[in-house]
């Protein structure tokens, strides 16, 4: 099997950072510039590229092709975007589409994309702070997580990519939660929602056909003999001790729910059960200071954990729900988002 690469966004440098991971270890490939702010990036390995989502005045989404022998980054186009900076971009329909959010804007869209990057909105919908967004499998359906407005809404994507609200439209997080990232199991029944007040990941099944959301629980992923306070909108979480979720994946068989945590600098296993309930983290494995990013390797064998107050990413193997540390690694400054290609 051809060893993947790890690109890593170090958004204090405006920079993404290229390795190779041979065995347990990661090696420098080169290192993509001119990228200001780039807190978040999706890679398209049908067109082989990669659209990165920039800051700056105006903000906007530079596409860059990549070269899965060297690693090398090259910006072929740009797309100037009005309202805010996206951080969290995603792909569906082969990569012809791309669903963006803006947190600091409030906005999430749909575009087409492809090989020469990525073209003008064709759907534009406002909640506050929106902070992720993720398509079915199929392309049918796309999910919107707002923090500032504590749910989840939910809409069909049409054949010309415009977006059409469920029924219901929304459906709710629990109040004061700040629900952030989410992520689909591979059977597509269940959506997981990590929030970053609250600290759990809230259990949703999901209908096939109508694509809506139902809350059936959670399960809390955050360390709870460290001591930490409820988040809360505005709040300093570092200076005041408050929980802090950041990232969420799953695991190869979709049986481990991996997060991370900013305040302790954690990350954790939630076991999922064959229904899709969740069990609470065993043990913790302090990481990379501040991890909003990581990201696990197709085969689940390995994670890599960016901290947005390093330097550096961390290397680990997963065994069951332990994390032994393999290697740590320079990258850059405010590294915050992590994908295995």
């Amino acid at each position: 099997m051809t060893e993947p690469l790890v690109l890593v966004a170090n958004s204090s440098d405006g920079t993404i950072t290229s390795f190779r991971l041979s065995g347990d270890s990661l090696n420098l490939l080169g290192t993509a510039h001119g990228l200001t702010g780039c807190s978040n990036f999706v890679v398209d390995p049908v067109h082989g590229v990669v659209h990165a989502a920039v800051k700056g005045e105006p903000a906007g989404i530079v596409t860059l092709a990549l070269d899965r022998d060297s690693g090398v980054l090259t910006q072929i186009s740009r797309r100037d975007l009005q309202g805010g900076g996206l951080n969290y971009v995603a792909l569906t329909r082969g990569g012809s589409a791309l669903l963006g959010v803006s947190y600091g804007g409030g906005y999430g869209i749909t575009a087409p994309a492809g090989s020469d990057g990525v073209g003008e909105p064709v759907s534009r919908i406002s909640f506050p702070n929106l902070h992720s967004v993720l398509p079915s499998e199929d392309g049918r359906f796309a999910y919107f997580v707002s923090l500032g407005a504590d749910l989840v809404a939910q809409y069909a994507i049409n054949d010309d990519l415009s977006l059409a609200p469920l029924t219901p439209a929304t459906v709710a997080a629990p109040d004061g939660s700040g629900p952030r990232h989410l992520v689909l199991n591979e059977e597509q029944n269940a959506v997981y929602v990590l929030t970053e007040f609250s600290g759990e990941v809230l259990h949703f099944t999901r209908d096939h056909e109508s694509g809506t959301l139902t809350l059936r629980g959670s399960a809390a992923a955050f360390d709870t003999s460290a001591g930490l306070d409820h988040g809360r909108f505005g709040a300093d979480p570092s200076a005041e001790h408050l929980i802090w979720g950041a990232d969420l994946h799953l695991g190869a068989g979709g049986r481990t729910l991996w997060a991370s945590e900013r305040s302790a600098s954690t990350l954790a296993g939630l076991a999922v059960a064959a229904d899709g309930t969740l069990s609470p983290p065993r043990r913790f494995t302090e990481t990379e200071t501040q991890p909003r990013g990581f990201a696990l390797s197709a085969d689940g064998r390995h994670l890599v954990a960016a901290g947005e107050q390093s330097t550096t990413v961390s290397v680990y193997t997963v065994d069951g729900d332990d994390l032994p540390h393999s290697q740590r690694v320079e990258t850059g400054h405010g590294a915050n988002w992590v994908r295995f290609v």
